[in-house]
C-alpha cells in the first residue's frame, strides 16, 4: 500500500459560544474553522483527522502540513506509523506538533480500516468504557461553580474538574464551596492552569488536599520543575504536570528523574497523535504511574484519544471540556456519557466516527493540496 495524496479540507465553524479557561487562552468564541486531514492509497483506503480547534483555527497550520509532512508522506506504505512518526516528529521545528499529530492519526484510521478493526483493537484494548469527568469554564462567583457540579452530579457525572478564577483565595473559597454543594464522595479535581507562583501554590494545595480533592493540576509555570519538585514534597495530593512540553514525549524524561509529578499529561494533538501518546503512557506505566489524557481539541482527536484510553491501563478518566457548543462540531454522532458517567469504545474500523461529510461541505472553506 502507497499513499498516493494527502489533503486539507478547511471548513468553518460559526456560532462558537464565548468561553473562557484560564488567562492565558483568554477568550473563545465566535468563529473558527477546522480541517479535514485525508490522506488517501492506491487501495482506495483513506484516513481521516480533524486538525484545529475552537481557539487555534487550522488555517493556522494547514500550510505547513502540506509544505513540510506532505512531501515525506507521498508514496510512503502508511502502515509503517513508527518510521513515519520518527520522521514526521524531526520536523515539528517546521510543521508543528499538532500538525504531527492529526497526519499520525489519520495512518491509525487507515491501519484500522486495512486491518477491520477498531484503533484501540489493533492497539490492544485493556477496556470498554472509562469514567469522564466535567471540566469547567471559569467563573468569577463559587455558587456558579457548586451549582454546575451539583446539577452535573443528578445528570450522572461522577467526576468535576475546576478551571478556577485563578485568585488564591478566591480558588479556595471555590473549592470549598462545591465540595459542600456535591457531598464528602463525590470526585472533584483542580486545574489552575500555571497561575500561581510557589507559596500560592503550596497554600491552595493544602486546602484542597484536606478537601479529598483527587488530584492537582498544573499549579505552576509548565517549565517550572524546580518549584514543582519542592511542592510535591510538601504536600500528598497528587500533584499532574506536563500538559504543555516542548518537544515529543521524550520531554517527559526530567520531569520523571526529577519527581516532579505524580502523574504525566498529555492528548494526541499536543503529543504528536495516537503514537506519541501511546509511548507516554507505557514510559509512566513503567513507573507506576497514571497518565491521564488532556482534552483533544475537536470531536475526532478525542475520539482518537478515546481509543487510546481503552489501550491504557494507567489511565482512569477522560476529559469533557464545556461547554458542548465550544467543543464538539463535525460529527454525526459524538461522544456522550452514560447513565453511570461513564463514555465507551467506538468498535467500527479505524477511528470508527461518523464524519459529517454534508457539513463539511455546506461550509467548505477549501481545499489545500
Amino acid at each position: 500500500m502507497k499513499i498516493t495524496d494527502v489533503t486539507v479540507t478547511l471548513f468553518k465553524w460559526e456560532n462558537i459560544p464565548t468561553t473562557n479557561y484560564s488567562p492565558l487562552s483568554g477568550k473563545i468564541g465566535g468563529e473558527s474553522d477546522l480541517g479535514l486531514v485525508t490522506i488517501s492509497t492506491d487501495e482506495g483506503i483513506e484516513g481521516h483527522a480533524f486538525l484545529g480547534s475552537s481557539s487555534q483555527p487550522a488555517s493556522l497550520d494547514t500550510s505547513s502540513l502540506i509544505k513540510y509532512l506532505k512531501p515525506v508522506l507521498l508514496d510512503q506504505n502508511p502502515l509503517d506509523r513508527e518510521r513515519l512518526f520518527q520522521t514526521l516528529t524531526q520536523l515539528t521545528r517546521k510543521a508543528g506538533i499538532r500538525v504531527v499529530g492529526a497526519c499520525d492519526i489519520a495512518l491509525w484510521d487507515i491501519a484500522g480500516k486495512a486491518a477491520n478493526m477498531p484503533i484501540h483493537q489493533l492497539l490492544g484494548t485493556y477496556r470498554s468504557s472509562v469514567r469522564a469527568y466535567a471540566s469547567s469554564v471559569v467563573y468569577q462567583q463559587p455558587e456558579v461553580y457548586a451549582e454546575e457540579a451539583a446539577k452535573m452530579k443528578s445528570e450522572g457525572w461522577t467526576a468535576y474538574k475546576i478551571h478556577p478564577p485563578t485568585n488564591p483565595d478566591l480558588d479556595i473559597e471555590c473549592c470549598i464551596q462545591i465540595r459542600e454543594a456535591v457531598g464528602d464522595h463525590h470526585t472533584l479535581m483542580l486545574d489552575s492552569t500555571w497561575a500561581y507562583d510557589y507559596p500560592s501554590a503550596v497554600r491552595v494545595g493544602l486546602a484542597i488536599q484536606d478537601l479529598d480533592y483527587y488530584w492537582y493540576e498544573d499549579p505552576l509555570a509548565d517549565d517550572d520543575i524546580y518549584n514543582y519538585t519542592k511542592l510535591k514534597q510538601q504536600l500528598h495530593i497528587p500533584l499532574m504536570a506536563t500538559e504543555q512540553t516542548l518537544g515529543n514525549f521524550t520531554a517527559y524524561a526530567p520531569w520523571i528523574t526529577a519527581k516532579a509529578t505524580d502523574y504525566l499529561r498529555g492528548d494526541v494533538a499536543v503529543k504528536g497523535g495516537i503514537t506519541g501518546i501511546m509511548k507516554t503512557a507505557h514510559l509512566a506505566e513503567s513507573f507506576h504511574m497514571n497518565y491521564e489524557v488532556h482534552h483533544g481539541g475537536n470531536s475526532l482527536n478525542n475520539v482518537a484519544n478515546l481509543h487510546a484510553i481503552m489501550a491504557m491501563k494507567n489511565c482512569e478518566f477522560f476529559e469533557v471540556l464545556l461547554p458542548n457548543g465550544a467543543q464538539k462540531y463535525g460529527l454525526e454522532t459524538d461522544i456522550d456519557i452514560d447513565s453511570e458517567g461513564n463514555v465507551h469504545a467506538f468498535d467500527k474500523p479505524g477511528l470508527g466516527a461518523d464524519i459529517d461529510f454534508g457539513l463539511i461541505g455546506r461550509n467548505k472553506i477549501a481545499v489545500v493540496s
